[in-house]
C-alpha cells in the first residue's frame, strides 16, 4: 500500500519546530499548503487551522467530514543530547520495520495525524464527501487549541480524530485530566565553609505517556530522588538543588540532587547512593533495564534550602500519589484513574514547584484524586492551585462512524477490531461539550514510546491505517 505522500509530509513536519506554545512556523507551513492548492482556510485567534477540499464527484450530497489532529509535540530528549528544538530538525532513522528517534521523541505524536489529513487534501483521486481538517495547537499542555475553537469554525458533524496510537483499535471514550500543581517558598541558607558539594543523579528511565504507560510500573524520577534525598537526612546533608521530571503527561524519566555533606560523612553518603542504586536496579530491571546512577563533586556557589522547607519538600514528594488509582469496574482492562508525578523544579524567587496531572473516566473521581493530591502539598506548607481541566468523552456504541470504521477494518484484513475506550485524554472529550451532537471515533497507526526518547512509529501499522482512512472516507 502507497503512504508514501503521507510519509513525505511527516518527513517535512519534522524539520519544522513546534513545541507546544510554538507552533508558528507549522501554522505558516500549513497556512502555505492550502494556498498553494487553492483550497478554503482559515485560522483562528489561538493559531487552529482549518483547511477544507470540496466533495469529490458524485459525494456532493454526503455530509462533511472533519479530520482532526494537533500541530504541536511534547518535546524531550536524552540528558546527554544538546539538541535544540527551537531550531534543529529531528533527526530519526528507519530499523526493522520502525522510523525511530533514539535521543529525542519523533513527533509521531500527533506529527502523522497531521501529514495524514495533508495527504487526503493533496490526492485528488480519492472518494470523499467534504473533508474540513482541524489542525489544533498546544494539545500537549492543556488541550488549548481544542478549547479555543468556536462554533462556526468547523461544520461537519463527523469527526475523525487522527491521534489514537494502536492500529486496529477504534477509540470511542477517553479520561479527562487536570493539573494540580503545588508551590513551595524557601529561604536562602548559607553553607559551612567546609561542607562538601556533590551532585547526584538517577537517568536512563523509561518514562512514557502519562496515560497510556501510567499502568507500566516504570520508574518515577522525581519520587525516586527524593527517596534518596530522604535517605541521606540522617547524615546532617543540606539540600542545595533539586530537579526532576519535565513535562506534565510525561513520566519522569530521572532526577538529581546537589546535596551540601559534612566532610566526614561523604563517604557515608556515596556509600548509601551506591547502594540505592544497586536497590533501584533490582526493583525496576524489568521496566528500566537501561537505568544510569552518577555521583561527582561540584564547586557550589549558590546557597542552600533552610532546612524545615528542605525536608517538607522530600517528604511531600515520597507521600504524594503516583500510578493508577482505580481501574474500571465497567470495561475490563481500563484504567479509570490515575495521577502522574510529573516534575519538581527550582524557579525564581526561591520557590520550588511540584507538577502533577490526574486522568479519569469519572469526572468526580478525578476531582477528589486532585484534592488528595492537594492535600498532601498543602499539609506539608506548599501553596496549590488546579487547572480548569478538560472533561472526559463517554462512549457512544451507537455510533454511525464508528459502524462504518469497523465494517471498513473487516472487509480490508478479514479480522475484528477492537473498539475500546482509553486512559489518555484527547481532543474529542473538549468537542462534545462545543458540539453535543457530533459523531467521533478516533484512530491512527501504532506510535510506541510516545513522550519519550526514543519514541517510534510502526511503519507496517501505517499502510493499514493509511488504507482504513480511505476507505472510510468513501463509505461516510
Amino acid at each position: 500500500m502507497d503512504t508514501e505522500k503521507v510519509l513525505n509530509f511527516f518527513r517535512e513536519i519534522t524539520r519544522i519546530p513546534r513545541e507546544s506554545g510554538h507552533e508558528e512556523q507549522i501554522v505558516a507551513y500549513l497556512q502555505q499548503f492550502a494556498a498553494s492548492r487553492g483550497l478554503e482556510c482559515r485560522t483562528d485567534e489561538v493559531g487552529n487551522v482549518m483547511i477544507a477540499k470540496p466533495a469529490s464527484k458524485g459525494y456532493e450530497d454526503h455530509p462533511a467530514v472533519v479530520l482532526q489532529g494537533h500541530t504541536d509535540m511534547v518535546c524531550e530528549k536524552k540528558s546527554t543530547s544538546n539538541f535544540d528544538f527551537s531550531k534543529d530538525p529531528i533527526h530519526y532513522v528507519i530499523e526493522d520495520g520502525w522510523m525511530v528517534a533514539h535521543d529525542t521523541t519523533l513527533g509521531a505524536d500527533n506529527g502523522i495525524g497531521v501529514a495524514a489529513a495533508m495527504a487526503i487534501l493533496d490526492d485528488d483521486t480519492l472518494a470523499h464527501p467534504r473533508v474540513e481538517c482541524l489542525f489544533t495547537v498546544s494539545e500537549e499542555t492543556g488541550l488549548d487549541g481544542a478549547r479555543a475553537v468556536k462554533k462556526g469554525f468547523i461544520t461537519g458533524k463527523t469527526l475523525i480524530n487522527l491521534d489514537d496510537e494502536d492500529e486496529g483499535y477504534f477509540c470511542v471514550g477517553c479520561a479527562g485530566g487536570m493539573d494540580t500543581v503545588g508551590t513551595f517558598k524557601y529561604r536562602a541558607q548559607k553553607l559551612p565553609k567546609e561542607a562538601v558539594c556533590m551532585k547526584f543523579t538517577i537517568g536512563g528511565g523509561q518514562g512514557g505517556h502519562s496515560g497510556d504507560d501510567i499502568d507500566k510500573n516504570r520508574i518515577n524520577g522525581v519520587q525516586q530522588i527524593a527517596r534518596f534525598t530522604a535517605e541521606t537526612l540522617k547524615y546532617h546533608v543540606e539540600l542545595c538543588e533539586i530537579a526532576a521530571g519535565n513535562k506534565r503527561n510525561a513520566i519522569a524519566r530521572g532526577g538529581e540532587v546537589v546535596l551540601a555533606i559534612p566532610p566526614r560523612n561523604v563517604k557515608r553518603v556515596i556509600g548509601l547512593f551506591d547502594d540505592f542504586a544497586a536497590r533501584l536496579k533490582a526493583e525496576f530491571a524489568v521496566t528500566d533495564p537501561g537505568l544510569y546512577f552518577e555521583h561527582e563533586p561540584v564547586l557550589w556557589k549558590g546557597t542552600a534550602i533552610d532546612t524545615d522547607t528542605a525536608q517538607r519538600v522530600v517528604r511531600a514528594l515520597i507521600a504524594i500519589p503516583h500510578g493508577v488509582a482505580a481501574m474500571s469496574a465497567d470495561i475490563p482492562g481500563l484504567i479509570e484513574t490515575s495521577t502522574n508525578l510529573a516534575s519538581v523544579k527550582m524557579l525564581e524567587g526561591r520557590k520550588i514547584v511540584v507538577g502533577t496531572m490526574q486522568r479519569s473516566s469519572v469526572n468526580s473521581q478525578r476531582i477528589f484524586l486532585a484534592q488528595r493530591v492537594a492535600a498532601v502539598m498543602e499539609l506539608a506548607g506548599a501553596s496549590v492551585r488546579h487547572s480548569d481541566g478538560y472533561p472526559g468523552w463517554k462512549p457512544n456504541l451507537k455510533s454511525h462512524v464508528k459502524d462504518v470504521c469497523v465494517a471498513s477494518y473487516k472487509r480490508l484484513f478479514g479480522r475484528e477490531p477492537v473498539v475500546r475506550a482509553i486512559h489518555a485524554g484527547l481532543e474529542c472529550g473538549l468537542f462534545t461539550e462545543k458540539f453535543p451532537d457530533m459523531d467521533m471515533i478516533a484512530f491512527g497507526p501504532t506510535l510506541q514510546g510516545v513522550h519519550a526518547p526514543g519514541e517510534r512509529l510502526d511503519l507496517a501499522s501505517l499502510d493499514r491505517f493509511w488504507a482504513v482512512l480511505q476507505d472510510v472516507l468513501k463509505n461516510l
